[in-house]
C-alpha cells in the first residue's frame, strides 16, 4: 500500500463535510486529522436503494437478496494463512524479477486448477528513477467469464523494493516480504476461489491483481502503473465488461484489524461504502469501524477515475507498514474470515 501521498480529511458528519486534507511526506507514517480521526456514528448505514448515489449503482444494488437468505462460504482461515506463508517463502517479489515470476505461477497453476479463466495483461513501465523500463503484468481471474454485468475483488501483488518505514535506514535494503502489504489480498482471494465455482451469484468476478503498485525508488517516482494500466484499457475497450462495483483489498491480515471508510471511498463512491459497512454490521464484523478515516491514495483512484466505483478496504493502523516486521507472523486468520465473510455474503446479495 502506497501511502507517499496520503492525504488526511476531517471528517464532518452528514451532508456537510469540510475537508483540510494534509499532505504526508514520503516517508513518514499515517498521520490523523487534528484531533484524530472523528467517529461517524451516523454512516448511514443502510442499503445502496437509499444512498442517494448515481440511480444506475444504486438500482444495481438496491434489489439484492436480503442477507438473511445467504450465508457466508465455509471460507477456511487457516489454508488462507497457509497461502499467505507460501507467498512470502518465495521471499521479496518485485515487480520485474524472479520472485515475482515464481509468485505468477503460483497464481495462475492455483486459480486454473480451480477452474478459472486466468488472464495476463502484459505491459512495459518506465520509472523515473530508473534507466530502463521493465515488463509487468496484470492478473485477471475470471468466474462466469460470459456475464457481461460483473464484480472486481483486487490487490496489488507486488512488493516494495525497500523497507522504507524501518527506523535504522541501514536496513531498508534486507529481505522484505511484504506479508500483509502485497500479501494478504493475494492469500484471501486464493482460498475464497476455492468456493467461486458453487457460490451463487448472478454477476460474474473478476480477481485482479495488480502489478507495479510498490515500484518505487524514492520520492520523486510513480505509484499505481498496473491500475492505472487496467483503468485505461478498461476505459478504451468498446466490448468492455459493464463493471458495476470494484473492492480493493491492501492489507486486511494485519492483527486486531480495523476498516474505517477510507476517505476518497466514503467522498467518492459512498453508496457502496455504505452497503458494505451496513453488511458488516449485519455479519457482526467489529473490524469494519463505523467511522471514516484517512484519504489514501491506492489503485481504487484509478478505477474511480475511469467511471468505476471504487473503494478500499485497508487498515491504517498497520504497525509493520514497509517494515521487515511485515510477516505472516504479525497477520491474523480471523482478520481474513472477517473480510471474506462480508465479501462472500455480498457477492451473492448484488445483482
Amino acid at each position: 500500500m502506497s501511502q507517499s501521498f496520503v492525504m488526511v480529511g476531517a471528517i464532518v458528519v452528514l451532508a456537510l463535510v469540510v475537508g483540510t486534507i494534509v499532505g504526508v511526506g514520503w516517508f513518514s507514517g499515517h498521520a490523523p486529522a487534528e484531533g484524530g480521526v472523528q467517529p461517524v456514528e451516523e454512516l448511514q448505514l443502510v442499503g445502496l436503494a437509499e444512498a442517494g448515489g448515481p440511480p444506475d449503482k444504486v438500482q444495481f444494488a438496491g434489489d439484492r437478496i436480503p442477507a438473511e437468505t445467504v450465508k457466508p462460504v465455509p471460507f477456511n482461515a487457516k489454508r488462507a494463512m497457509g497461502y499467505l506463508e507460501a507467498i512470502c517463502a518465495i521471499g521479496p517479489r518485485q515487480s520485474g524479477t524472479g520472485g515475482m515470476k515464481k509468485q505468477q505461477d503460483l497464481i495462475q497453476e492455483h486459480f486454473e486448477k480451480l477452474g478459472a479463466k486466468v488472464v495476463f495483461q502484459t505491459f512495459t513501465a518506465k520509472q523515473l528513477s530508473q534507466k530502463k523500463p521493465i515488463d509487468m503484468a496484470n492478473i485477471i481471474v475470471s468466474w462466469h467469464p460470459e456475464r457481461q454485468k460483473r464484480i472486481i475483488l483486487c490487490s496489488h501483488y507486488d512488493t516494495r523494493p525497500i523497507a522504507d518505514q524501518e527506523p535504522d535506514p541501514r536496513k531498508w535494503r534486507e529481505k522484505f516480504v511484504s506479508a500483509n502489504d502485497g500479501g494478504s489480498g493475494v492469500a484471501l482471494l486464493m482460498e475464497l476461489g476455492n468456493h467461486m465455482k458453487d457460490l451463487k451469484t448472478p454477476v460474474g468476478v473478476d480477481f485482479v491483481f495488480f502489478d507495479g503498485e510498490e515500484y518505487v525508488f524514492n520520492k520523486t517516482d510513480k505509484y499505481f502503473f498496473g491500475s492505472e494500466y487496467f483503468a485505461r484499457t478498461w476505459k478504451a475497450a468498446k466490448d468492455r465488461p459493464d463493471y458495476k462495483a470494484a473492492i480493493l483489498l491492501d492489507m486486511i491480515a494485519g492483527e486486531n484489524l480495523r476498516l474505517p471508510a477510507e476517505g476518497n471511498s466514503w467522498f467518492r463512491a459512498r453508496p457502496l461504502v455504505q452497503e458494505i459497512w451496513a453488511l458488516a454490521a449485519e455479519l457482526r464484523c467489529s473490524a469494519f469501524q463505523n467511522k471514516v478515516g484517512e484519504r489514501v491514495m491506492d489503485d481504487h483512484l484509478a478505477l474511480q477515475n475511469a467511471g468505476i466505483m471504487a473503494i478500499d478496504l485497508i487498515d491504517f493502523e498497520y504497525p509493520h507498514w514497509h517494515r521487515l516486521s511485515d510477516v505472516p507472523a504479525n497477520c491474523s486468520a480471523d482478520s481474513l474470515d472477517q473480510v471474506a465473510k462480508v465479501l462472500s455474503v455480498w457477492l451473492q446479495r448484488v445483482k
